[in-house]
Formats: structure tokens, C-alpha cells, sequence
């Protein structure tokens, strides 16, 4: 059985593409990436596969039973690029697709649900037999910001109280591994999130607690977030979608309880405390 793997350069494609090389053997895995270069030293097959050339996309599937779906990065591109990938997958006779949606795509009011919400119905009326891995908040997402937490005296968001039940990119990473390397997933919805939730409050709470330094938590109106990532040096849209995503937050929409998660990789997941540890390295 071949597995493929797109966005296989990508921070989580490589945690997937290791995983699976203590699974099965390397010949079994296609890494599928748009720059071939960029992947020379995963170890394993790589083929040139961009989303948006579909004619690409027909080879790279050549011989694929298994196509690990990582969604694309390119926000308000990505209905079109799955949709490439999709018929690709078909034409070439792919067995199961296995994807990586949102957390609660169904019903979540963050902005990017749309996008997953749409792929994941053109993978129920695509033929193929899928399965969904809905993952929830990176914990990664505000590890980037214990630095500038630590060297400004303050981490600031938007998110107010509300709990956050991210899991490191390694345990999604082998969620999947999980689900490519073992039999009785096929047609399954997977809700993954942390075992434990927290605040950014308490975020802060464990940076001050590991550095020893008084590191508070700053809840700001999401303009004024906006234009402290925005001074920062973020891209647009970036600081106006990370204080939307916050805003949600604060609703819960990053909150899950269901240990779903942990329940499938068979250990918990990667602890806060840990994750703050491995950003102050």
C-alpha cells in the first residue's frame, strides 16, 4: 500500500512522513510537495504536486492507494486547489482519502471553516472513501509569541477568558499516523483536540512561572491587536485574522473536552507546560 502525502515540506507533513517511517517501510511513502527541492532530505519518494496545476496532480497520484490530504495553506484558494486534488485522486484510482479539516467544522464561526466545510462536502459526493481528522487549534499558533511575550514584559491577544484546547503539532501528527497505518477508520469524523484547556491568562501564568519573570496577560480590543501585529511586521491579512481567530476564542470556539484526541495515539497530549518549555529553548 502506497501512501502520499501533500504538503509533505510543510511542519506537519514531516512529522506525518517520520512517523510513518517507523511504520512501514520508506518505499511506501510518496511525499507530494510543489518545490521538489525542498523535500530532498525526507527520505522517501518525492514527486512535484501543486494544487492549483492539475496536471501535475495526475501524475504525482500514479499508483497511490492512500492520499494523506494536508489542507493548503493559501487561505480563499483552497476550495478550488482541494477540488484539483480531489478528481485527481479519483482519475487515478485512490482508494481513501484521509483529510485534515477544522475542529468542528460543521458549526464553527471561525473564518476559515467555510473553506473546510465546502472541501469536505466535495469529498462525501467524490466517491472516495474518507476520513476526517478535524483538528483543533495548533498549540504552535501562540508558542511564536513566548518570545516576544518574555522580551516586551506582557503576552497580548484578544481571546479574553476563553479556554483553548490546542495539542502540539505532534500529536496531530500522529493522529494521523494512527489512522494511515491501522485498519477501521474509513468513513469516521475524528473531533482532535488537547486533553487540557487554559487561557491565554494562564498561558502567561506558566511564562512567568518558567522564566521567573512577571509576565502578564494583556486582553486587548481586537483593533488594537490588529495594529500591534500589524506594527510587528505581520503580512496582511494576518493581524486581522489573528484577532478574529481570538475573538472566537473567546466564545469557545477553540474549546473542546471530548479527549478524542488522546484517546486515539493512545498517550496525552503534549502538555502546556511543555510546549512553553520547548518555546524558551
Amino acid at each position: 500500500m502506497r501512501i502520499a502525502i501533500t504538503g509533505a515540506s510543510g511542519h506537519l507533513g514531516r512529522l506525518i512522513i517520520e512517523g510513518l517511517r517507523a511504520k512501514v517501510p520508506a518505499g511506501d511513502i510518496v511525499a507530494l510537495v510543489r518545490t521538489p527541492s525542498k523535500a530532498s532530505d525526507l527520505g522517501v519518494d518525492v514527486r512535484e504536486a501543486d494544487y492549483t496545476r492539475p496536471d501535475t496532480l495526475d501524475k504525482a497520484l500514479s499508483g497511490i492507494d492512500t492520499l494523506m490530504m494536508i489542507s493548503g495553506s493559501e487561505v480563499g484558494q483552497r476550495v478550488a486547489q482541494h477540488r484539483n486534488i480531489i478528481e485527481a485522486a479519483k482519475k487515478a484510482g485512490v482508494k481513501r482519502v484521509v483529510y485534515t479539516s477544522l475542529l468542528h467544522t460543521n458549526r464553527s464561526t471561525l473564518s476559515l471553516a467555510p473553506e473546510h466545510v465546502e472541501t469536505e462536502a466535495l469529498l462525501k459526493a467524490s466517491g472516495l472513501s474518507v476520513t476526517l481528522l478535524r483538528n483543533g487549534w495548533y498549540t504552535e499558533n501562540y508558542m511564536v509569541s513566548v518570545a516576544p511575550a518574555v522580551a516586551h514584559g506582557a503576552f497580548i491577544g484578544s481571546a479574553g477568558q476563553g479556554k483553548i484546547a490546542s495539542a502540539a503539532r505532534a500529536d496531530y501528527a500522529d493522529a494521523a499516523v494512527k489512522v494511515l497505518t491501522t485498519a477501521g477508520h474509513e468513513g469516521k469524523t475524528y473531533e482532535l483536540a488537547g486533553d487540557s484547556a487554559y487561557t491565554l491568562a494562564e498561558l502567561a501564568a506558566e511564562i512567568s512561572r518558567q522564566t521567573g519573570k512577571d509576565i502578564p496577560y494583556k486582553d486587548l480590543p481586537p483593533a488594537d491587536y490588529t495594529a500591534a501585529l500589524t506594527a510587528a511586521g505581520l503580512p496582511a491579512p494576518w493581524p486581522e485574522a489573528l484577532a478574529s481567530f481570538d475573538v472566537e476564542a473567546g466564545k469557545g470556539a477553540l474549546f473542546d473536552d471530548s479527549r478524542v484526541l488522546s484517546t486515539l495515539i493512545g498517550r496525552p497530549t503534549t502538555s502546556l507546560k511543555d510546549s512553553v518549555a520547548a518555546a524558551l529553548k
